[in-house]
Protein backbone atom coordinates (compact mmCIF):
# COMPACT_ATOMS: atom_id res chain seq x y z
CA UNK A 1 0.00 0.00 0.00
CA UNK A 2 2.86 2.03 0.82
CA UNK A 3 4.62 1.60 -2.19
CA UNK A 4 1.29 2.52 -3.96
CA UNK A 5 0.45 5.49 -2.07
CA UNK A 6 4.29 7.00 -3.32
CA UNK A 7 4.54 5.97 -7.28
CA UNK A 8 1.01 7.56 -7.50
CA UNK A 9 2.62 10.22 -5.84
CA UNK A 10 5.23 10.59 -8.08
CA UNK A 11 3.22 10.15 -11.29
CA UNK A 12 0.70 12.94 -10.29
CA UNK A 13 3.48 15.44 -9.90
CA UNK A 14 5.48 14.47 -13.09
CA UNK A 15 1.82 15.28 -15.03
CA UNK A 16 1.27 18.26 -13.24
CA UNK A 17 4.73 19.61 -13.98
CA UNK A 18 3.86 18.89 -17.83
CA UNK A 19 0.57 20.25 -17.85
CA UNK A 20 -0.12 23.47 -20.50
CA UNK A 21 -3.82 24.56 -19.76
CA UNK A 22 -6.63 24.69 -17.07
CA UNK A 23 -8.43 22.23 -18.63
CA UNK A 24 -5.69 19.63 -18.65
CA UNK A 25 -4.72 20.73 -14.77
CA UNK A 26 -8.75 20.32 -14.01
CA UNK A 27 -8.56 16.75 -15.87
CA UNK A 28 -6.04 15.49 -12.94
CA UNK A 29 -7.62 16.93 -10.24
CA UNK A 30 -10.24 14.80 -11.00
CA UNK A 31 -8.43 12.02 -11.55
CA UNK A 32 -6.21 11.57 -8.64
CA UNK A 33 -8.47 13.64 -6.28
CA UNK A 34 -11.68 13.18 -7.70
CA UNK A 35 -14.66 11.18 -5.44
CA UNK A 36 -13.85 8.43 -7.80
CA UNK A 37 -9.84 9.09 -8.29
CA UNK A 38 -6.92 6.74 -7.46
CA UNK A 39 -6.76 8.38 -4.21
CA UNK A 40 -9.97 7.42 -3.17
CA UNK A 41 -9.53 4.01 -4.30
CA UNK A 42 -6.12 3.00 -2.28
CA UNK A 43 -8.38 4.26 0.91
CA UNK A 44 -11.00 1.82 0.34
CA UNK A 45 -8.50 -0.92 0.41
CA UNK A 46 -7.22 0.57 3.88
CA UNK A 47 -9.61 -2.04 5.94
CA UNK A 48 -7.55 -4.83 4.53
CA UNK A 49 -4.85 -3.92 6.50
CA UNK A 50 -3.86 -4.79 10.22
CA UNK A 51 -4.57 -2.67 12.66
CA UNK A 52 -1.26 -1.87 13.02
CA UNK A 53 -0.30 -0.59 9.59
CA UNK A 54 -3.78 1.73 9.26
CA UNK A 55 -2.52 4.58 11.16
CA UNK A 56 0.80 4.95 9.40
CA UNK A 57 -0.89 4.05 5.84
CA UNK A 58 -3.26 6.45 6.89
CA UNK A 59 -0.98 9.43 7.66
CA UNK A 60 0.63 8.61 4.50
CA UNK A 61 -2.05 9.23 2.37
CA UNK A 62 -2.69 12.66 4.32
CA UNK A 63 0.77 13.81 3.34
CA UNK A 64 0.04 12.44 -0.02
CA UNK A 65 -3.17 14.26 -0.77
CA UNK A 66 -1.69 17.27 0.81
CA UNK A 67 1.53 17.66 -1.58
CA UNK A 68 -0.92 16.86 -4.49
CA UNK A 69 -3.52 19.68 -3.52
CA UNK A 70 -0.35 22.12 -3.03
CA UNK A 71 1.10 21.19 -6.36
CA UNK A 72 -2.78 21.57 -7.98
CA UNK A 73 -2.43 25.24 -6.51
CA UNK A 74 0.99 25.85 -7.30
CA UNK A 75 0.47 25.39 -11.06
CA UNK A 76 -3.01 27.21 -11.05
CA UNK A 77 -1.22 29.91 -9.95
CA UNK A 78 1.24 29.87 -12.24
CA UNK A 79 -1.42 29.58 -15.60
CA UNK A 80 -3.26 32.21 -14.38
CA UNK A 81 -0.24 34.48 -14.59
CA UNK A 82 0.77 33.27 -17.72
CA UNK A 83 -2.35 34.04 -19.08
CA UNK A 84 -2.40 37.29 -17.99
CA UNK A 85 0.71 37.90 -19.10
CA UNK A 86 -0.54 36.98 -22.90
CA UNK A 87 -3.28 38.97 -22.50
CA UNK A 88 -1.40 42.10 -21.84
CA UNK A 89 1.13 41.83 -24.33
CA UNK A 90 -1.50 41.02 -26.86
CA UNK A 91 -3.62 44.19 -25.93
CA UNK A 92 -1.08 46.82 -25.56
CA UNK A 93 -2.22 50.32 -24.58
CA UNK A 94 -1.17 53.31 -26.20
CA UNK A 95 -0.98 55.49 -23.05
CA UNK A 96 -0.27 58.93 -24.96
CA UNK A 97 -3.41 58.60 -26.72
CA UNK A 98 -6.06 61.69 -25.41
CA UNK A 99 -8.61 59.98 -22.88
CA UNK A 100 -12.31 59.90 -23.59
CA UNK A 101 -13.68 63.37 -22.12
CA UNK A 102 -15.88 62.19 -18.98
CA UNK A 103 -19.14 64.36 -19.77
CA UNK A 104 -20.07 66.41 -16.74
CA UNK A 105 -23.27 67.75 -14.80
CA UNK A 106 -24.24 71.64 -14.69
CA UNK A 107 -26.27 73.55 -12.26
CA UNK A 108 -29.95 72.68 -12.55
CA UNK A 109 -31.70 76.10 -14.05
CA UNK A 110 -33.70 76.16 -10.83
CA UNK A 111 -30.94 76.14 -8.48
CA UNK A 112 -29.03 78.91 -10.83
CA UNK A 113 -32.32 81.01 -10.07
CA UNK A 114 -32.28 80.81 -6.14
CA UNK A 115 -28.74 81.42 -5.87
CA UNK A 116 -29.41 84.45 -8.11
CA UNK A 117 -32.25 85.99 -6.34
CA UNK A 118 -30.11 85.25 -3.32
CA UNK A 119 -27.28 87.27 -4.87
CA UNK A 120 -29.40 90.40 -5.44
CA UNK A 121 -31.17 89.87 -2.02
CA UNK A 122 -27.70 89.54 -0.14
CA UNK A 123 -26.28 92.55 -1.66
CA UNK A 124 -29.56 94.65 -0.08
CA UNK A 125 -28.14 93.64 3.33
CA UNK A 126 -30.81 90.34 3.42
CA UNK A 127 -30.02 87.12 5.17
CA UNK A 128 -30.95 83.51 4.44
CA UNK A 129 -33.36 81.83 6.76
CA UNK A 130 -34.51 78.06 6.51
CA UNK A 131 -36.91 75.92 8.16
CA UNK A 132 -38.81 72.47 7.75
CA UNK A 133 -40.68 71.45 4.87
CA UNK A 134 -42.83 69.41 7.08
CA UNK A 135 -44.49 71.98 8.97
CA UNK A 136 -47.28 72.36 12.42
CA UNK A 137 -50.69 73.79 11.43
CA UNK A 138 -49.97 76.58 13.81
CA UNK A 139 -46.92 77.84 12.12
CA UNK A 140 -47.86 77.53 8.37
CA UNK A 141 -51.49 79.25 9.07
CA UNK A 142 -52.51 80.74 12.16
CA UNK A 143 -49.25 82.23 12.66
CA UNK A 144 -49.79 84.32 9.64
CA UNK A 145 -53.65 85.13 10.53
CA UNK A 146 -54.66 81.72 9.24
CA UNK A 147 -57.12 80.72 12.20
CA UNK A 148 -58.49 77.25 11.41
CA UNK A 149 -62.17 78.35 9.97
CA UNK A 150 -60.40 81.08 8.31
CA UNK A 151 -62.25 81.02 4.07
CA UNK A 152 -58.67 82.25 2.56
CA UNK A 153 -57.14 78.43 3.59
CA UNK A 154 -59.33 77.35 0.94
CA UNK A 155 -56.50 78.86 -1.41
CA UNK A 156 -53.95 76.63 -0.54
CA UNK A 157 -55.73 73.01 -0.31
CA UNK A 158 -53.10 71.16 1.36
CA UNK A 159 -50.99 67.60 2.02
CA UNK A 160 -51.99 66.94 5.74
CA UNK A 161 -50.06 64.20 7.31
CA UNK A 162 -52.07 64.73 10.47
CA UNK A 163 -54.68 67.34 11.76
CA UNK A 164 -51.82 69.65 13.03
CA UNK A 165 -49.19 68.26 10.69
CA UNK A 166 -49.10 69.16 7.41
CA UNK A 167 -46.13 69.90 4.16
CA UNK A 168 -46.16 73.27 4.18
CA UNK A 169 -47.76 75.42 1.75
CA UNK A 170 -45.39 78.12 1.19
CA UNK A 171 -42.29 79.58 3.39
CA UNK A 172 -44.14 82.30 5.43
CA UNK A 173 -43.34 80.09 8.44
CA UNK A 174 -40.07 80.28 8.23
CA UNK A 175 -40.61 84.18 8.94
CA UNK A 176 -43.25 83.57 11.92
CA UNK A 177 -40.45 81.38 13.63
CA UNK A 178 -38.05 84.24 12.77
CA UNK A 179 -39.88 86.47 14.25
CA UNK A 180 -40.32 84.81 17.70
CA UNK A 181 -36.59 84.06 17.72
CA UNK A 182 -35.65 87.62 17.22
CA UNK A 183 -37.78 88.41 20.76
CA UNK A 184 -39.04 91.15 19.52
CA UNK A 185 -35.94 92.82 18.68
CA UNK A 186 -35.12 94.36 15.19
CA UNK A 187 -34.48 95.02 12.68
CA UNK A 188 -35.53 91.67 10.64
CA UNK A 189 -34.37 91.63 6.96
CA UNK A 190 -35.02 87.56 5.36
CA UNK A 191 -35.46 86.00 2.58
CA UNK A 192 -36.73 82.21 3.01
CA UNK A 193 -36.16 79.80 -0.09
CA UNK A 194 -37.62 76.26 -0.50
CA UNK A 195 -40.10 73.84 -1.33
CA UNK A 196 -43.71 73.87 -1.18
CA UNK A 197 -46.18 71.59 -1.41
CA UNK A 198 -49.42 72.16 -3.01
CA UNK A 199 -52.62 69.91 -3.74
CA UNK A 200 -52.96 71.07 -6.87
CA UNK A 201 -52.93 69.52 -10.42
CA UNK A 202 -49.77 69.64 -12.84
CA UNK A 203 -50.06 71.28 -16.03
CA UNK A 204 -48.00 73.87 -17.49
CA UNK A 205 -48.17 76.44 -15.22
CA UNK A 206 -48.48 74.73 -11.60
CA UNK A 207 -47.13 71.95 -9.87
CA UNK A 208 -48.03 69.73 -6.64
CA UNK A 209 -44.04 71.08 -5.49
CA UNK A 210 -42.33 73.92 -6.39
CA UNK A 211 -40.00 76.39 -5.21
CA UNK A 212 -40.50 79.46 -3.73
CA UNK A 213 -38.76 82.10 -1.97
CA UNK A 214 -40.59 84.74 0.85
CA UNK A 215 -38.61 88.05 1.94
CA UNK A 216 -39.51 89.89 4.99
CA UNK A 217 -38.51 93.25 6.42
CA UNK A 218 -39.46 94.13 10.10
CA UNK A 219 -38.45 97.53 11.58
CA UNK A 220 -39.37 101.07 12.66
CA UNK A 221 -40.60 103.77 9.80
CA UNK A 222 -41.02 100.76 7.12
CA UNK A 223 -43.34 101.86 4.33
CA UNK A 224 -44.67 100.70 1.44
CA UNK A 225 -42.45 102.85 -0.84
CA UNK A 226 -39.63 100.76 0.83
CA UNK A 227 -41.32 97.54 -0.20
CA UNK A 228 -41.63 98.70 -3.81
CA UNK A 229 -38.36 100.09 -4.44
CA UNK A 230 -37.00 96.99 -2.83
CA UNK A 231 -38.60 95.03 -5.75
CA UNK A 232 -38.28 97.58 -8.53
CA UNK A 233 -34.25 96.74 -7.35
CA UNK A 234 -34.65 93.79 -7.90
CA UNK A 235 -36.60 93.72 -11.07
CA UNK A 236 -33.94 95.56 -12.58
CA UNK A 237 -30.97 93.23 -11.65
CA UNK A 238 -32.78 90.43 -12.74
CA UNK A 239 -34.51 91.29 -15.85
CA UNK A 240 -32.76 94.25 -17.18
CA UNK A 241 -31.81 97.64 -16.07
CA UNK A 242 -35.27 99.33 -17.67
CA UNK A 243 -37.74 97.63 -15.75
CA UNK A 244 -40.71 98.67 -14.63
CA UNK A 245 -43.25 97.54 -11.84
CA UNK A 246 -46.18 98.35 -10.68
CA UNK A 247 -48.64 96.88 -8.21
CA UNK A 248 -51.73 96.20 -7.82
CA UNK A 249 -54.38 96.19 -4.46
CA UNK A 250 -54.87 92.50 -3.69
CA UNK A 251 -55.71 90.32 -1.01
CA UNK A 252 -53.61 87.87 1.53
CA UNK A 253 -54.64 87.40 5.13
CA UNK A 254 -51.47 87.82 6.40
CA UNK A 255 -50.52 91.91 4.80
CA UNK A 256 -52.31 94.75 4.65
CA UNK A 257 -52.54 96.10 2.34
CA UNK A 258 -51.28 94.02 -0.08
CA UNK A 259 -50.47 94.17 -4.08
CA UNK A 260 -49.83 91.96 -6.64
CA UNK A 261 -46.24 93.12 -8.23
CA UNK A 262 -46.39 93.18 -12.40
CA UNK A 263 -43.18 93.28 -14.28
CA UNK A 264 -43.52 95.55 -17.44
CA UNK A 265 -43.28 92.65 -20.66
CA UNK A 266 -39.98 92.58 -21.68
CA UNK A 267 -40.93 91.31 -24.65
CA UNK A 268 -43.14 94.34 -25.86
CA UNK A 269 -41.89 96.50 -23.95
CA UNK A 270 -45.37 97.51 -22.22
CA UNK A 271 -47.15 97.85 -25.95
CA UNK A 272 -48.95 94.18 -24.83
CA UNK A 273 -47.93 91.08 -26.97
CA UNK A 274 -48.97 87.09 -26.99
CA UNK A 275 -47.13 86.88 -24.14
CA UNK A 276 -48.74 89.75 -21.77
CA UNK A 277 -52.19 88.95 -22.93
CA UNK A 278 -51.52 92.61 -24.72
CA UNK A 279 -51.63 94.11 -21.01
CA UNK A 280 -47.89 94.98 -21.33
CA UNK A 281 -47.30 94.13 -17.71
CA UNK A 282 -46.48 90.10 -16.10
CA UNK A 283 -47.31 89.16 -12.77
CA UNK A 284 -44.39 88.23 -10.44
CA UNK A 285 -45.23 88.23 -6.66
CA UNK A 286 -47.44 88.90 -4.16
CA UNK A 287 -46.52 91.64 -1.70
CA UNK A 288 -47.85 93.59 1.10
CA UNK A 289 -47.33 95.56 4.22
CA UNK A 290 -46.94 92.87 6.97
CA UNK A 291 -50.72 92.69 9.04
CA UNK A 292 -50.42 93.98 12.50
CA UNK A 293 -52.49 91.07 13.56
CA UNK A 294 -49.20 88.83 12.60
CA UNK A 295 -46.93 91.13 14.24
CA UNK A 296 -48.57 90.89 17.53
CA UNK A 297 -48.66 87.43 17.91
CA UNK A 298 -44.83 87.17 16.91
CA UNK A 299 -44.23 89.54 19.94
CA UNK A 300 -43.62 92.65 17.83
CA UNK A 301 -45.85 96.20 18.80
CA UNK A 302 -47.49 97.03 15.52
CA UNK A 303 -47.77 100.53 17.24
CA UNK A 304 -43.58 101.14 17.28
CA UNK A 305 -42.66 98.85 14.63
CA UNK A 306 -43.82 97.76 10.79
CA UNK A 307 -42.89 95.73 7.81
CA UNK A 308 -43.46 94.78 4.33
CA UNK A 309 -43.12 90.98 2.75
CA UNK A 310 -43.29 89.43 -0.62
CA UNK A 311 -43.31 85.76 -1.97
CA UNK A 312 -42.48 84.45 -5.55
CA UNK A 313 -42.64 81.26 -7.38
CA UNK A 314 -38.68 80.24 -8.49
CA UNK A 315 -39.82 78.59 -11.20
CA UNK A 316 -42.29 81.40 -12.40
CA UNK A 317 -38.78 83.94 -12.74
CA UNK A 318 -37.18 81.00 -14.37
CA UNK A 319 -39.98 80.28 -16.46
CA UNK A 320 -40.11 84.30 -17.75
CA UNK A 321 -36.26 84.50 -17.58
CA UNK A 322 -35.47 81.94 -20.22
CA UNK A 323 -38.54 81.57 -22.64
CA UNK A 324 -39.79 78.45 -20.69
CA UNK A 325 -43.62 77.60 -21.49
CA UNK A 326 -44.26 74.28 -19.60
CA UNK A 327 -42.68 74.70 -15.70
CA UNK A 328 -43.09 70.25 -16.06
CA UNK A 329 -39.37 70.99 -17.79
CA UNK A 330 -37.90 71.84 -14.45
CA UNK A 331 -38.91 68.36 -13.44
CA UNK A 332 -38.58 65.28 -15.84
CA UNK A 333 -34.89 65.29 -16.11
CA UNK A 334 -34.72 65.60 -19.68
CA UNK A 335 -31.54 66.01 -20.71
CA UNK A 336 -31.68 67.66 -23.84
CA UNK A 337 -34.08 70.59 -21.76
CA UNK A 338 -31.28 70.85 -19.15
CA UNK A 339 -28.37 71.19 -21.59
CA UNK A 340 -28.88 74.16 -23.08
CA UNK A 341 -28.41 75.94 -19.62
CA UNK A 342 -24.66 74.63 -19.84
CA UNK A 343 -22.15 77.44 -19.10
CA UNK A 344 -18.81 77.35 -17.98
Amino acid sequence: MQTRLQEMKDSALAQIGQVADAAQLQELRVKYLGKKGELTELLRGMGSLSPEERPVVGQLVNEVRGALEEAFEQKQAALDEAALRAKLSSQSIDVTLPGRPVPAGTMHPLSRIIEEIEDIFIGLGFEIAEGPEVELDHFNFEMLNLPKDHPARDMQDSFYITDEILMRTHTSPVQARTMLKKEGKTPVKIICPGKVYRRDDDDATHSHQFTQIEGLVVGKGIRMSDLKGTLLTFARQMFGANQQVRLRPSFFPFTEPSAEVDLQCFKCGGDGCRVCKQTGWIEILGSGMVHPRVLQMAGYDPQEVSGFAFGMGVERIAMLKYGVEDIRHFYTNDVRFLQQFNRS
